[in-house]
């Protein structure tokens, strides 16, 4: 069908009060708004001023009113442990009514915090969930997270209590979280009143007298009760969750996502975006730790009267690179979402796509990708091969939902490889030189939004309204920086090329390291690349391009190389003076997949590094430095 996205969005720009309000319709209010949108509250204005309303009650209650009690809510699939369990909105109901009976009668309430620190179980999504009933403010922490990190974290946001798991579990390891508890909770200055821990067969945990509760066990107890716990009315400007950003130093950087204007952007958003209709499956395959989690895992699908599917496993080697099929093959999948990591290692191992020819995909429509850069290889190899729409889009963990992407729901615009396409209602893009003036179109610079920011994004940092100002706002006044470097072509299709921080400067020229690893990824042999800046005493830095062949190339990997810095010197020419190639058997990556540029530059350049808190392996690291000692290019060699 023709695209009804330029008429969506001009009437955003029209009235963005009247489109939002519109948009609000698909909640449930318990109090409507005295403002739409409030420019006097807040750092840069608040949505939905003096309306109440409560998440949970958005997200099952009202489906169970309305004709969706015996609809899946939630599907558990995990390839890890063998199980796979459903459960319906009536059913989760029943359970997040109990478990927030049980956090009650222990003393939660209304603006308390919560940690969740679980793997990816339906018991993480009814703790979510429950916190939200009775008013209660979550930070989730991914399970298995560092203590130190947790540590902090505890000390940041001061939980009245921890919800846990027992353990988590990755396809070779089996990883204890109660030691991490009990040490985060002994450096933090600051201690919870309780843990609830939910125990794993795989796994049990013993139990700390007089702090420890087994969640299982009383969970059931309030379950036989039967009572009723209500839903809380909060007001629409009341956080719903704190989200910590990977990678910080000192004090943690808390993101607040706010009740009323998250449920209407992340409603809107599934059928105008995705084109997802209420009963279908959605599946995304992320963490529940991560921001794509909370958003597309838990609440919109369950806003929007979805099944979403949790899955407990790896794109690959659980049990191997085809366990995407199979998970959309059994649900009925309608729509996937993951990160172009995910895609990248399956390539790798597949990369005739073999294993697909064992499932029945008829009912896959769409495949979204997000979290880091989609490079155009990766997209064409999946088009391919799923024969369905591939659609990039563009979003932040500050924003929660979309900046720019492709409204399958609207109409598909044309798609371009290496674009995620068009800004989202609520979001004004602009491109800006480093002195904050518009650069012409196809020109890189600092990708900003205009402010106010739009429902569902960041109101501030937790308890620190200076620094939400200082890394958002200040350097380009009345914007909102994103710190991701780009640029938009004639048609207004915006390019992610890097980080602002991956820009590298060769000489005075400023290049991405994104339109570099395009070319790389070009190369048949090359199964995903990295490209980082390293210091150079005459041309001040130099690109170095770190590669993953793929499985099954029998070629000498140095004869492979030189065809690589034979590619990027024909593609983007001699300024880029690309000459350094380097075959690694993996790159190091974050558990959500984002490859660890900043650390891998810091390897090279022979400075001191922090171990990133959300590694995957730490052991990655290591390789990498012996394969830079190796070629003779790290300044500490």
């Amino acid at each position: 069908m023709a695209s009804r996205y330029h008429e969506v969005y001009q009437a955003w720009r029209d009235d963005p009060e009247g489109f939002w309000s519109e948009a609000a319709a698909g909640i449930d209010w318990s109090k409507p708004w005295d403002k739409v949108f409030d420019a006097d509250r807040g750092v840069f204005g608040q949505w939905f001023a003096g309306a109440e309303t409560n998440t949970c009650y958005n997200c099952l209650d009202r489906h169970v009113e309305r004709g969706r009690p015996g609809q899946a809510a939630v599907i558990y699939d995990s390839p890890i442990t063998g199980r796979c369990e459903s459960y319906t909105y009536a059913e989760m109901l029943e359970r997040v009514n109990a478990l927030a009976g049980v956090l009650v009668d222990r003393g939660v309430a209304k603006g308390d915090r919560v940690i969740i620190y679980m793997p990816m179980v339906p018991q993480a999504l009814m703790a979510m969930l429950a916190c939200a009933r009775i008013g209660a403010v979550h930070s989730v922490v991914f399970g298995g997270f560092a203590a130190h990190e947790l540590a902090t974290r505890i000390d940041d946001c001061l939980p009245k209590a921890i919800i846990a798991a027992s353990c988590g579990i990755e396809p070779n390891r089996t990883i204890a979280y109660m030691p991490l508890i009990s040490t985060a909770i002994e450096q933090a200055a600051h201690k919870p009143d309780f843990c609830l821990v939910f125990q794993r067969e795989e796994l049990t945990a013993d139990l700390v007298d007089g702090r420890d509760i087994d969640a299982g066990a009383a969970v059931q107890a309030e379950m036989s009760k039967g009572r009723k716990v209500p839903c809380v009315p909060v007001a629409a400007t009341d956080p719903l969750y704190i989200l910590y950003t990977s990678g910080t130093t000192g004090r943690p950087k808390g993101v607040v996502r706010d009740n009323g204007g998250h449920m209407v952007a992340l409603k809107w958003s599934m059928s105008n975006l995705y084109g997802i209709e209420p009963g279908e499956v959605f599946w995304t395959a992320s963490d529940v730790g991560w921001v794509v989690g909370h958003s597309y895992i838990v609440y919109a699908p369950l806003l929007h009267g979805c099944t979403t599917v949790v899955f407990e496993g790896k794109p690959v080697g659980t049990p191997d690179a085809g366990t995407f099929w199979r998970v959309i093959a059994d649900h009925g999948v309608s729509a996937l979402f993951t990160a172009p990591t995910a895609f990248r290692a399956i390539r790798k191992e597949d990369p005739d796509a073999k294993l697909l020819g064992q499932y029945d995909l008829a009912s896959l429509r769409t495949l979204f990708l997000a979290g880091e850069r989609a490079d155009p290889e990766t997209i064409k190899w999946a088009e391919e091969h799923l024969k369905v729409p591939v659609v990039d889009h563009w979003w932040q963990t500050e924003t929660g939902w979309c900046i720019a992407g492709n409204p399958v729901g609207l109409g598909l615009l044309p798609i371009k490889h290496g674009s995620p396409t068009v800004a989202m209602p609520g979001y004004d893009i602009q491109v800006l030189d480093d002195a904050g003036h518009p650069v012409p179109a196809g020109t890189l610079g600092n990708i900003v939004v205009k402010l106010p920011l739009p429902p569902a994004c960041l109101p501030t940092l937790w308890g620190n309204d200076q620094r939400f100002r200082e890394a958002y706002l200040l350097e380009f006044p009345g914007y909102y920086k994103t710190a991701d470097a780009g640029f938009c072509d004639e048609d207004g299709y915006l390019f992610i090329m890097s980080r602002t921080d991956d820009i590298i400067n060769v000489a005075g020229h400023r290049l991405s390291t994104g339109a570099m690893e395009e070319v790389l990824a070009q190369h048949p042999d090359v199964a995903e690349c990295a490209v980082v800046g390293i210091a150079d005493q005459l041309k001040g830095q130099l690109p170095c391009g770190f590669v993953v062949l793929k499985s099954g190339v029998d070629r000498d990997p140095q004869e492979v190389e030189r065809e690589l810095v034979s590619l990027v010197r024909q593609e983007i020419g001699p300024v880029a003076a690309f000459k350094v190639a380097v075959s690694v058997d993996r790159l190091p990556k974050t558990r959500s997949g984002k490859i660890l540029r900043a650390t891998m530059r810091q390897i090279a350049d022979g400075e001191e590094y922090r171990m990133p808190a959300t590694i995957d392996d730490p052991g990655v690291l290591d390789e990498i430095a012996d394969a830079i000692r190796a070629r003779g290019i790290s300044r500490s060699s």
